[in-house]
């Protein structure tokens, strides 16, 4: 996956919020990123976006836990036709993070 920083001081991974979860955004190459830095007001070729290519299980089991609240992936968002969202929820993310683990199941992890 291809996931974009953010800019300013802070770097960090770009993500947005959307009903109450923060959705990290990732790309499965770099013509999708394109393709949402376009979407964002860039101009094709105005400036290069950084980006971290990590794999995806790496992302979900081990990013999102060092991130606070609830924390999805928003993946190719800007493509209408191929995006796909992973939300924070059991069989998606480690379970201690997941939105609608039972309480005695988080704690396990």
């Amino acid at each position: 996956m291809l996931v974009p920083l953010s800019g300013g001081d802070g770097g960090g991974l770009m993500s947005g919020w959307q009903g109450g979860v923060r959705w990290i955004y990732a790309f499965t190459d770099e013509e999708a990123l394109a393709r949402f830095a376009v979407a964002r007001g860039a101009s094709a070729g105005a400036r290069e976006w950084e980006y971290l290519s990590i794999l995806g299980a790496r992302l979900v089991d081990a990013v999102i836990p060092t991130v606070d609240g609830p924390t999805g992936v928003a993946v190719n968002v800007a493509d209408e036709d191929g995006s796909v969202l992973f939300p924070p929820v059991v069989g998606i993310v480690p379970a201690a993070y997941a939105v609608d683990a039972e309480p005695d199941r988080a704690e396990a992890v």
